[in-house]
C-alpha cells in the first residue's frame, strides 16, 4: 500500500487561491491513478479531480472545471490540486486517493486514503 498525506489547506477569502499537495511514500508512486476528494458537514464525500498514472487523462467535477487543475510528478511522488476563484462552497475536508487501477473515479476503486486537509472560503 502507498502512504499519503496532505498538505496546504487553510483559511482564504472568496475569490482566492490554494494549492494543495499530497505526498506518497510505499510503493511506486507512478503504479497509481490518484484522485482528490472533499467532504463538507453534513455532506457526502464527492470527488473533485481525477488524474491517471502518467498524468495523460484528467477529469473534474463540473462545479471547479476552469478553476481547479489537478497534476502530478511522479519523480517526486507528488500529487497538486491548484484551486483558483475559490468559493464559500468549496469549504470542506480535502483527501488525497490511490488507485491500483490505471483509472478510476469511484471512491470504493481507492484503496489508500490520506488523512485530510481542512480548505475553509470565507464570504
Amino acid at each position: 500500500q502507498v502512504q499519503l498525506v496532505e498538505s496546504g489547506g487553510g483559511l482564504v477569502q472568496a475569490g482566492g487561491s490554494l494549492r494543495l499537495s499530497c505526498a506518497a511514500s510505499g510503493r511506486p508512486f507512478s503504479s497509481y491513478a490518484m484522485a482528490w476528494f472533499r467532504q463538507a458537514p453534513g455532506k457526502e464525500r464527492e470527488l473533485v479531480a481525477a488524474i491517471t498514472r502518467t498524468g495523460a487523462t484528467v477529469h473534474y467535477q463540473d462545479s471547479v472545471k476552469g478553476r481547479f487543475t489537478i497534476s502530478r510528478d511522479n519523480a517526486n511522488n507528488r500529487v497538486y490540486l491548484q484551486m483558483n476563484s475559490l468559493k464559500p462552497e468549496d469549504t470542506a475536508v480535502y483527501y488525497c486517493a490511490a488507485s491500483v487501477s490505471s483509472w478510476a473515479r469511484a471512491s470504493a476503486d481507492f484503496g489508500s486514503w490520506g488523512q485530510g486537509t481542512q480548505v475553509t472560503v470565507s464570504s
